[in-house]
């Protein structure tokens, strides 16, 4: 239940903080809120929180950097969303490669950003299940020497642990439960996101990218993770 979830709203601007605590709280969240990249890391260091709504350009520590050190320091994996007025293509890509599940441009409808959070806290709360079929009932997936362990939530490549994001290990997980069929963009972004794909080429391309560089040896020749071009993306059935 949405009571049981605490999220972190960080914004210079106070104004939107309260505004989003007023939409969040009306939704059954706990609301914690900073201003600052820096008070943000403090407080994610001290509470449990679940999602955070993060702006890009903020005094002392910024968004983008405060998102880096969440995933690289902190090694955490909570969702997070980047709320800014910056728009542009560049700048989404580049929360994404930061680590963020998603980016909001300002200003936004509310109504939007608390699907956007529900939605983004629904993928969290069931990280990494999919929907099995009766074929598909064991919990190890393989191609050569890329394995997942579904139930361990792990991932190996030739015996070493590698960490992804959550959107990351949805993706891969996808591609290699089906190993050797292409996915498109639209059909990648539609199972992993659970909305219409709309535009979402850039999105998923980036999340492609960070998976290969986390899985290959050489993320410009990849073994497992191919691209069809015109078509989409699968993985490599090496097994055969």
């Amino acid at each position: 239940m949405a009571e049981n979830y605490t999220i972190l709203v960080c914004d210079d601007e106070k104004e939107i903080t309260d505004a989003l605590e007023i939409y969040l709280t009306q939704e059954g969240y706990n609301v914690l809120k900073a201003y600052d990249g820096a008070q943000a890391l403090e407080i994610l260091e001290k509470e449990e929180v679940h999602l955070l709504l993060i702006d890009l350009m903020m005094p002392k520590v910024d968004g983008l950097t405060a998102v880096l050190k969440i995933r690289k320091n902190m090694k955490s994996s909570i969702p997070i969303i980047i709320l800014s007025a910056k728009g542009q293509d560049t700048d989404k890509i580049m929360g994404l490669n930061y680590g963020a599940d998603d980016y909001i441009t300002k200003p936004f409808s509310p109504l939007e950003m608390v699907a956007r959070v529900k939605s983004q806290l629904r993928r969290y709360t069931s990280l990494g299940t999919m929907q099995e079929t009766e074929e598909e009932n064991q919990n190890v997936f393989h191609s050569g020497g890329l394995v997942i362990d579904d139930e361990r939530k792990e991932v190996t490549v030739d015996g070493k642990s590698v960490r992804l994001t959550r959107i990351e290990y949805n993706i891969l997980l996808l591609l290699l439960r089906n190993k050797g069929k292409v996915f498109s963009i639209d059909e990648i972004y539609e199972k992993i996101w659970k909305e219409e794909a709309f535009c979402a080429d850039n999105t998923v391309t980036v999340h492609i990218r960070h998976i290969r560089e986390k899985i290959e040896i050489d993320p410009k020749n990849p073994r497992y993770l191919k691209v069809m071009w015109g078509i989409g993306y699968k993985v490599e059935d090496l097994d055969q």
